[in-house]
């Protein structure tokens, strides 16, 4: 299992960028999506999860409204959109791999066992 992100890069404050996450070695359809990020100094935080099944989608409140994520199992990739870019939403983001749902801590990164190596998002003025 491999999964590779992209589409990372610096804009400014309400700006958007789209991460894709793409995947090998598996089979997309039976597997969740999660995405983290982390922020220098900080720990890692999760960010939005989709499940194998339609509707399991998940936020945290500190995106919800802005990013949007997606995937496209015959293309193994998943993405998240990102609208409305703030400073706060800075630091490398990685998307992650769970068997079937979001599990209740999916957040925590609790469950996830392949791990991209990261894209880095900036914003800044």
């Amino acid at each position: 299992v491999q999964l590779v992100e992209s589409g990372g890069a610096s804009v400014q404050p309400g700006g958007s960028l789209r991460l894709s996450c793409e995947g090998s070695g598996f089979s997309l359809d039976d597997y969740a999506i999660g995405w983290f990020r982390q922020a220098p100094g900080k720990e890692r935080e999760g960010v939005a999860c989709s499940g194998s099944k339609e509707g399991d989608i998940r936020y945290t409140a500190p995106v919800k409204g802005r990013f949007t994520i997606s995937r496209d199992n015959a293309k193994k990739t998943g993405y998240l959109q990102m609208n409305d870019l703030k400073p706060e939403d800075t630091g490398v983001y990685y998307c992650a791999d769970d068997f079937l749902y979001c599990g209740s801590s999916w957040y925590q990164g609790t469950g996830f066992t392949g791990w991209g190596q990261g894209t880095q998002v900036t914003v800044s003025s």
